[in-house]
């Protein structure tokens, strides 16, 4: 009979198989130790009064623009302002040749010391034809005539003066003052040069008032609703409703004078689908220069309670936008939110939150929905604005 002894390989199998039946129980049933919950930072928020601002694309305009124009015709003589220069209004800026106008200044006055005198006479006969008739020595038509010529001598004055009227306006008229405050453009026509009335010939040069100024805006008409019911609601609550606005330079620099609005126009514009507006500046050092580019910002309006959560915390997922809350046993959720417009601290939760929600708003990418988490750090907002 042969006997058949286990090779090394089953050998080292028992040998380990023994071992193992060696450790103690507690070894065996050891597990690998579950991640601690993430670290996170949380912010409680609060419905609060916050103020609102609305910014928009605007460019300057001028606030008045006048074209200077010649009122009577002939030569240019003079120019008497600096091209560019600020003038005042009633400056003298250009002269006309007077001496044709001087000219018909005085043969309208001659004509009206003529019948100042012969209505002068006709007063003296009016005064005898009337003597006569009462003393009944002159006829009847005679005093008529007198009286009639009287008051034709009156009418004869009256149109003389007119006369000598307009030749005086033409003869101030050959001197050119400017009608605004401004600031002159260049001038069209040099002096020597003949001019006349027409819409051709006329234009001399443009002042342009420039303190204040415009600044034309547009905006939507989503926006437009929201700010009259805002506006409506505050005028509601304290009776003023007073929007002012401001200027920031495409550099960043904030225009340190602040503006109204005081035009709103009453329908859309149907090539641009959007509401014009315009807000006016002071501009006593010309800083602002029309056809320059800036952005305005509406302010003077606020929300009397609302949420607003910090920017970090929007997350945005397939169904639209959400954050991370977690409740008192420090568990987080997928809270969906609707968001309304951007403010100073985030953005303004219209649907979704509620006052003294935990939002996460550090450490978000850790975290999961229906786990737990650590709160690293706890910051409650205010109930006041900022």
């Amino acid at each position: 009979m042969r006997l058949s002894f286990p090779s090394r390989r089953t050998i080292a199998v028992l040998l380990t198989g023994a071992s193992l039946l060696a450790l103690p129980a507690s070894a065996i049933a050891q597990a690998p130790a579950a991640p601690p919950p993430p670290s996170v930072e949380l912010t409680t928020v609060n419905a609060r009064e916050v103020p609102l601002r609305y910014s928009y694309a605007g460019r300057v305009s001028a606030f008045r623009e006048v074209q200077v124009r010649a009122q009577v015709g002939g030569i240019l003589m003079e120019r008497a302002y600096v091209e560019g220069a600020r003038v005042k209004a009633g400056d003298v800026l250009f002269r006309v040749d007077p001496k044709t106008y001087e000219a018909e200044v005085a043969r309208a006055d001659a004509q009206l010391q003529t019948a100042q005198a012969q209505l002068a006479q006709a007063t003296r006969d009016k005064a005898r034809a009337v003597e006569l008739f009462a003393r009944q020595v002159g006829s009847q038509k005679t005093r008529d005539d007198a009286l009639s010529a009287v008051d034709l001598a009156e009418a004869a004055v009256a149109a003389a003066k007119a006369q000598l009227k307009a030749a005086q306006i033409n003869l101030d008229y050959a001197t050119v003052r400017a009608p605004i405050d401004g600031v002159t453009s260049l001038d069209v026509v040099p002096e020597g040069s003949l001019i006349g009335v027409g819409t051709t010939d006329s234009l001399l040069t443009t002042i342009s008032q420039l303190d204040p100024v415009y600044v034309n805006f547009s905006f939507t008409d989503a926006n437009a609703a929201e700010l009259r019911s805002i506006t409506d609601a505050q005028k509601a609550q304290s009776g003023d409703a007073k929007l002012t606005a401001t200027i920031t330079f495409g550099d960043g620099r904030v225009y340190d004078k602040p503006g109204e609005i005081d035009f709103t126009s009453s329908s859309i514009d149907v090539q641009t689908g959007t509401i014009r507006s315009r807000a006016v500046f002071p501009n006593p050092d010309l800083y602002l220069i029309p056809g320059q580019f800036v952005r305005v910002t509406i302010s003077g309006m606020s929300l009397a309670s609302a949420i607003v959560v910090p920017e970090i915390a929007v997350l945005q997922g397939p169904q639209g936008k959400f954050v991370y809350t977690v409740d008192d046993k420090n568990v987080a959720a997928m809270a969906p939110v609707t968001l309304g417009q951007s403010v100073e601290g985030g953005w303004i939760v219209t649907e979704g939150l509620k006052s003294g929600d935990h939002v996460v708003t550090s450490g978000v990418i850790k975290v999961r929905p229906g786990a737990p988490v650590a709160a690293a750090k706890t910051i409650v907002q205010t109930a006041q604005a900022n």
